[in-house]
């Protein structure tokens, strides 16, 4: 049996994406396990290139 691991991403961050990449809605009637995977990938990306932008901005002079 495979433990589950405490998410890493805020309850917060993920409501903000998923208004973002348009399928809040879908989370709000079924819940996380009503998106599609394509949509929990693309929520997943566009968290990294939130992380990578935000680590360039604290590197900057």
């Amino acid at each position: 049996m495979g433990r589950r691991r405490r998410g890493v991403m805020s309850e917060e961050l993920k409501y903000e994406l998923a208004k973002d990449l348009g399928f809040y809605n879908t989370v709000q009637q079924e819940g996380w396990g009503g998106i599609k995977a394509k949509d929990a990938g693309n929520m997943v990306k566009r968290a990294i290139q939130l992380a990578e932008q935000a680590a360039a901005r604290s590197h900057q002079p």
